[in-house]
């Protein structure tokens, strides 16, 4: 598929904005959503309107067939094991906190320890924080190099008997580099230590395999996979998810309430309490088939490739601009790109960049403990969907040189 073919599927790409085509490069924030998942929200909305796993009536039975579906549908995304390793929730931040404020009741005590690493989203620290404080635990955290590439080596030394879990992204919303995941749950696992893999970048830009990788959960948003906007999937074994007591309480998520006592449950549904997002959810199905199409699609990967190491190549040139997250080895890089440039803010360029048609990221992306291991305060960010093109990455660069030329 090439991006024309692929863009036409995407009708907000064909907008102008301040009378200029849009070029929509913040696609690690939010991705654009197909016709595919749009006509599926709006005709669930419009005719498949019934509260899920409650009543027998038929828009009632046909809602909770289609998000059973998407259950199944997700489930052989992953390559879980079961479908009752997938739990729904509103996103990867609702994902990782379930788990950090589940697993750490049940099993995280005063004088334990928590690993993630200084590259995490803020979704992926402040949950664990919060944990912590609670529990009168530990935050360990796992350093990256001066080119943004995990210390995996001092993994091992960060490790004691206390540790009780380890939590780690997929690829970096900042640093667009892949990390060693499977490396790091093989020593984790080696000292019986599960771990949590913040999927939110890696399932748009990796084939996730939740089995061949073996980590303990997986967490990814539907939005960032062309999907619905409030959805997201929790991947967890079924042993851990068996063991951990429920995030919320409410209505489906009980099998038996009385004063006395209430019991819960299976799994999944014991963590999916209330009234679920049902005229999203199902809107999964297209937004992961389109993705993993994407994912095999060979001209998809050699566009994509094309445009890494154009702008690769373009940014580390310039003596004026500060990239992080630069390869080394055999280290994979995705089409995501965060730099500063010497003597200009980052947003002052965004603002400039906006005004050319460009849609930009600017700031500390969720990522502020990463700023502050490069001295800086924010930086600018690009980042590429398969429906992006040369031209595009092309044109970044030409208005890019304007801005600073314009700033500095």
């Amino acid at each position: 598929m090439k991006p024309e073919e692929i863009r036409s599927q995407f009708p907000a790409l064909g907008q102008t904005v301040y009378g200029k085509p849009l070029v929509y490069l913040d696609n690690a924030a939010t991705a654009q959503r197909p016709w595919a998942v749009l006509d599926k929200e709006r005709q669930l909305a419009s005719t498949v309107n019934g509260n899920i796993h409650r009543a027998v009536h038929k828009l009632a039975v046909d809602a909770t067939e289609e998000y059973e579906k998407t259950r199944d549908a997700v489930r052989d995304f992953l390559n879980a094991g079961s479908r009752e390793e997938i739990v729904f929730t509103s996103g990867t931040t609702m994902s990782i906190n379930l788990v950090a404020s589940c697993f750490g009741e049940a099993f995280i005590g005063e004088g334990d320890e928590v690993i993630v690493s200084v590259a995490e989203h803020h979704s992926n620290i402040v949950p664990w924080q919060l944990l912590c404080q609670r529990k009168k635990a530990t935050l360990k955290v796992l350093d990256v190099d001066e080119f943004g590439g995990l210390q995996v080596d001092t993994l091992e030394k960060l490790i004691s008997q206390r540790t009780k879990i380890v939590a780690i992204s997929h690829i970096s919303n900042v640093l667009g580099l892949v990390n060693p995941v499977s490396e790091i749950i093989q020593i984790a696992h080696a000292h019986d230590i599960p771990v949590l893999v913040d999927g939110a970048q890696g399932s748009i830009h990796e084939k996730v395999d939740v089995k061949a990788m073996d980590c303990d959960f997986y967490a990814f948003s539907g939005h960032k996979v062309y999907g619905a906007t409030g959805t997201g999937v929790l991947y967890g074994k079924k042993k851990w998810l068996d063991a951990m007591p429920p995030y919320m309480g409410g209505g489906e998520m009980i099998e038996t309430v009385r004063f006395s006592r209430t019991t819960f449950a299976p799994v999944p549904g014991k963590f999916e309490a209330g009234t679920q997002n049902f005229n999203a959810v199902p809107t999964l199905q297209e937004a992961l088939q389109l993705a993993r199409r994407f994912q095999e699609d060979v001209e998809v990967a050699q566009n994509e490739y094309a445009i890494t190491q154009f702008l690769l190549d373009t940014l580390t040139a310039d003596s004026r601009i500060h990239l992080v997250g630069v390869p080394r080895g055999t280290q994979v890089k995705v089409p995501l790109f965060s730099f500063t440039v010497e003597g200009a803010h980052h947003e002052d360029i965004a603002l400039i960049l906006d005004k050319m048609g460009i849609a930009v990221r600017s700031g500390q992306m969720c990522a502020e403990p990463l700023m502050d291991r490069f001295g800086v305060t924010g930086m600018l960010r690009v980042s590429f969907a398969p429906y992006n093109t040369m031209e595009e990455a092309e044109y970044f660069v030409k208005c890019l040189n304007k801005a600073i030329a314009m700033l500095v």
